[in-house]
């Protein structure tokens, strides 16, 4: 079943104003010829009704309109004439380039210019005389010069409709990126708040159940002491945390990042907070004095694996040692690589435990994926029979970053 397309509201404003404006001319009787074979006036109006009835398809037939135009603009000169008719003709032509399919605007407008330039020469040497040549410009003019027009118009619309739509490619493309970026943040923001609290906050839930189990005032004393160490020091880190998140001025200095000088202070804050658990966490420190400082990404998610893993550590091994052992291959100024390697006894622990959630190990994994290296977790088998668990990641160093 045809569907029928209902013309543009522009469009019946056209054709009716070119029919009243085509009436309007013949009730006045301005005609723009004479002596045709067609001469009764009223004949003149054919055309142009034909015509008329044409703008109602020049934007959803436009190819029909123009054929059909084509065939009443001859016709209509036959007879008397009407100025409005080749006028309707110059917007269908318009029309048919603006409207039409790509392979029509291209091709309507060279045809338009041959038919242009025969018609001039063939009055040339029909009349012999210059003033055939007029026939040419008004040929021009009604059908190669609207024809242009036309092209230059669809140019426009075409450019305008690539820029917008450009416009709204880079749009979606920078809310993707802001949102990745988010996303980015918030995971970045997580890893930090879970390094920098868990450990603190795992050291109060287990002496804190200490003190409320074991009936010994000696025991609550020392478990309180730990407790408010931890609590201090969670604080501290908390606050320099939600410093970074705020907006701070010119004058505000940026916190620093912790560093691996500071892995003895976080040694020895496990054993304290090992102890009644029964760890002994030690540092082994194999890299050469002389080997360059590191990057600051490196540094820190270096000393975040170490910080988790002695967090882990506090809530999860077995009474024994737990050795915390850095190491540096390849040359200062070539590629190489920071070894860093937890190890702590794998088993179940007496006394009271703190809950685990597995968001440490996600965030080491993301930490080490992010400068490019390894990471590999898991329980191995000791010399003496018993098993270990082994945290050890690899963090390529190179020059570029070092130089950065």
């Amino acid at each position: 079943m045809l569907t029928a397309i209902r013309p543009h509201r522009d469009d019946v404003v056209l054709a009716a104003s070119g029919l009243l404006g085509g009436l309007l001319l013949w009730l006045l009787g301005l005609h723009i010829q004479g002596g045709r074979p067609f001469a009764a006036p009223w004949i003149a109006l054919v055309p142009l009704t034909v015509m008329a009835s044409m703008e109602l398809l020049r934007r959803s037939a436009p190819r029909t309109a123009l054929i059909v135009g084509t065939v009443v603009l001859v016709t209509d000169q036959f007879t008397r004439g009407n100025l409005v008719t080749i006028l309707m003709f110059s917007d269908v032509m318009y029309a048919a380039v603006l409207y039409g399919t790509p392979a029509a605007a291209r091709r309507i407008p060279v045809t338009t210019l041959l038919v242009t330039v025969a018609v001039t020469i063939g009055f040339l040497a029909w009349f012999r005389r210059p003033e055939a040549l007029l026939i040419g410009v008004v040929t021009g003019l009604v059908a190669f010069m609207p024809a242009i027009t036309g092209v230059v118009v669809r140019n426009h619309r075409t450019a305008a409709e690539a820029a917008r739509l450009a416009a709204r490619q880079t749009a979606r493309l920078a809310e993707m990126d802001r949102t990745q970026a988010v996303v980015a943040e918030r995971a970045r923001m997580a890893r930090e708040l879970h390094d920098m609290v868990a450990n603190h906050l795992s050291a109060v839930a287990i002496h804190s159940t200490a003190a409320l189990s074991i009936d010994d005032p000696e025991t609550s004393r020392n478990a309180l002491k730990v407790i408010r160490e931890n609590s201090v020091e969670g604080l501290a880190e908390m606050r320099r945390l939600i410093g970074l998140l705020r907006e701070g001025g010119e004058d505000r200095a940026p916190a620093a990042a912790p560093t691996l000088a500071a892995l003895d202070t976080l040694v020895e804050q496990t054993n304290v907070n090992g102890a009644s658990g029964g760890l002994v966490c030690s540092l082994e420190d194999t890299r050469e004095p002389g080997a360059g400082a590191l990057p600051t990404p490196v540094e820190l998610a270096a000393y975040r694996i170490v910080q988790e893993s002695l967090t882990n550590a506090l809530k999860h091994a077995a009474p024994g040692p737990v050795v915390v052992r850095l190491g540096r291959t390849g040359e200062p100024r070539t590629r190489g690589l920071l070894t860093v390697e937890v190890t702590s006894v794998f088993g179940s622990r007496p006394g009271p435990t703190a809950p685990g959630s597995g968001a440490g190990l996600v965030g080491m994994r993301e930490r080490v994926a992010l400068l490019g290296g390894t990471i590999v977790a898991g329980a191995d088998p000791d010399g003496d029979g018993s098993r270990i668990w082994r945290v050890r990641a690899e963090l390529p160093v190179t020059e570029r970053t070092m130089r950065e």
